[in-house]
């Protein structure tokens, strides 16, 4: 075989175009103007709810610009509670508390819900599994009446779990989220492999330590997602939480801080949207700590049913 003689390649030329703004616009362009489109439009609330917060008059309607007048005199009212009418810091702390325990809560019992779907066959699973997708898809506002009338009655016999109770409130929220949180979780437990299962089991292990020392810690990501997802829902609710609630030493900040505008003759906005700051710092906290398995948790789940 003869070899080829090497081609100067010099004499080749290439030119190369320039692309104009509209053909530019029209590729690729585009998608920087959207991108920058959905970040103001999601920058500007948070912008105006800071704004309004930092204002010093109640009434909105004076200002038509941002950052008209900064005072930090409605954050300084808002944590002093002079007239003892707005213990916010009450509320504040029962918010967290009834986050946390409702997230640790409902993924757990989520989490045991999922492996016994993933992993063990028995009677009735198939027609459980459609079951959770069926109560999904109607609105929760339809059981209120049943969950007041339910609360009432154990009441009677429990009043810890009763009405005006905190520990009943979560209670309601476990039981909300065990749907959702169990299919979520159930197509991620999908996603590891049995051999795992086996070889523990070969090794002597239960299905009870497979589940706590093994199956946990590979399923980290979607339990710090339904986490994050639950613990927002239930710091965001008002409906269940006005309801059920009366005291108010035992309200939320959702409901609590909706008595600074009930009056029609004066809403206090300006320390409404101080409240509506200070509340959303727990859950941006969380956030940041758990970003680095948001992605992982929400994707992993839907590659394998």
């Amino acid at each position: 075989m003869t070899a080829l003689a090497p081609q100067d390649m010099s004499k080749f030329k290439y030119k190369t175009r320039r692309r104009g703004p509209i053909k530019w616009l029209l590729t690729t362009g585009w998608r920087h103007v959207l991108g920058l489109v959905i970040v103001v439009y999601s920058i500007f609330p948070i912008l105006y709810i800071l704004s309004t917060s930092l204002y010093p008059n109640n009434d909105i309607n004076d200002t038509t610009s941002l950052f008209a007048a900064i005072s930090w005199d409605n954050y300084d009212a808002l944590l002093a509670n002079a007239d003892g009418n707005r213990p916010f810091i009450t509320w504040y702390i029962n918010t967290v508390v009834i986050g946390v325990l409702t997230s640790v809560g409902s993924v757990f019992l989520s989490a045991l819900a999922a492996y016994s779907f993933s992993r063990l066959r028995f009677r009735g699973r198939r027609g459980g599994l459609m079951s959770l997708i069926l109560m999904q898809m109607f609105p929760s506002i339809l059981g209120l009446v049943a969950i007041f009338s339910l609360m009432s009655d154990i009441g009677e016999v429990f009043p810890q779990l009763g009405l005006n109770s905190q520990l009943g409130l979560v209670m309601v929220y476990m039981g909300g989220a065990l749907g959702g949180g169990t299919y979520l979780m159930y197509g991620f437990f999908n996603t590891v492999p049995k051999e795992i299962d086996e070889a523990a089991k070969i090794d002597g292990a239960s299905h009870a330590r497979i589940f706590f020392t093994i199956t946990l810690r590979l399923v980290a990501p979607v339990l710090a997602v339904q986490m994050l997802l639950s613990y927002i829902g239930v710091t965001s609710d008002y409906v269940l939480a006005s309801i059920l609630l009366s005291d108010p030493e035992k309200l939320t900040l959702a409901t609590g801080l909706q008595t600074l505008i009930n009056d029609p003759y004066s809403k206090d906005w300006s320390m409404f949207t101080a409240g509506a700051i200070l509340s959303a710092l727990p859950t941006v906290i969380l956030f940041l700590f758990l970003q680095k398995f948001i992605t992982s948790g929400l994707t992993a789940g839907a590659t394998k049913g």
